[in-house]
């Protein structure tokens, strides 16, 4: 009978630890973890830190676990050392509470550091003092709107602009609260109804990348992504914004932009031309006017 137990707790092990690895396996494209812009490295290299300071604790404790669950369990009778007056051992005392204490003032101080680096709305500088490219994004049901005020075209769907380049981001919703959010290059951010949040994100190496809702926003949520390029150069991004200044399609004033606004799901990538000037800010203020009844 107690091989039998024998035998079966073994091939008990050898499945969990083979299931662990055949589980892992899906984890070899972390995009977090293989960032292309110097935000997402900079919060890369933040998340490293903190899981590695945690894993003073844990490693100790799960290793502890396994050693105490064998030296001391039931059928161990001869080698288990009995003492009912022990109280106290001032060294393991000093040690779980000191080593704790050290590594949260650490994370305290990494916390105030990256909160305070890593604010969004911070301007992103480079060594070659790049101007930055400003981008008006508006969530709608269920796909985005991308705003180029600079050379008066938008995009749904699509979202393009040079490596290297600071990207500043003005990010609002047409609809319920929602997401934006590119993986590789940096942090998420909400968009919501009647406000304007700010977002500086920078690709430091050029490719295609994918961008996210990642808050869930109804039936359309699914198709809700969109696609992300980053040019080698202004050469490639100019070529990118003639063609988007070729398009038959306008939004001339916030009644076409209704339209457009509409609900639909896995919407195409398309193109507009001859943008009505501060779209953006009109979206926003119709919120408000409703709000305030103005």
């Amino acid at each position: 009978m107690k091989y039998i137990l024998y035998r079966c707790k073994k091939i008990s092990i050898t499945i969990a630890f083979y299931s662990t690895i055949i589980f892992l396996t899906g984890c070899n494209n972390l995009v977090l973890m293989n960032p292309k812009g110097s935000i997402g490295l900079e919060e890369r290299s933040l998340i490293l830190t903190v899981l590695s300071l945690m894993l003073i604790i844990i490693i100790p404790v799960l290793i502890l676990t396994i050693i105490f669950s064998i030296q001391y369990r039931a059928s161990n009778t001869n080698n288990t050392k009995y003492d009912p007056n022990w109280i106290e051992c001032r060294i393991i005392e000093f040690t779980i509470w000191f080593v704790p204490i050290v590594i949260i003032i650490i994370l305290s101080v990494l916390t105030w550091k990256s909160t305070q680096s890593l604010d969004p709305k911070n301007t992103i500088i480079t060594y070659e003092n790049n101007e930055p490219i400003t981008i008006h994004v508006i969530a709608l049901d269920w796909k985005w709107l991308f705003i180029y005020p600079q050379y008066n075209i938008a995009v749904i769907n699509e979202l393009v602009f040079p490596t290297n380049v600071p990207v500043h981001f003005n990010i609002t919703s047409n609809a319920v609260m929602n997401s934006f959010f590119i993986p590789q290059l940096g942090s998420q951010i909400y968009a919501m109804a009647g406000m304007c949040t700010q977002l500086n994100l920078i690709a430091n190496t050029s490719g295609k990348y994918k961008g996210i809702s990642s808050n869930f926003s109804g039936r359309g949520f699914s198709g809700m992504k969109f696609a992300v390029t980053a040019t080698k150069n202004y050469e490639e991004f100019d070529k990118w914004i003639k063609t988007a200044q070729l398009s038959k399609n306008h939004i001339l004033n916030i009644n076409t932009y209704e339209k457009l606004a509409k609900p639909s799901e896995f919407h195409p990538i398309t193109y507009f031309a001859n943008i009505k000037p501060n779209l953006f800010y009109e979206v926003i203020n119709k919120f408000i006017h409703q709000k305030y009844n103005i």
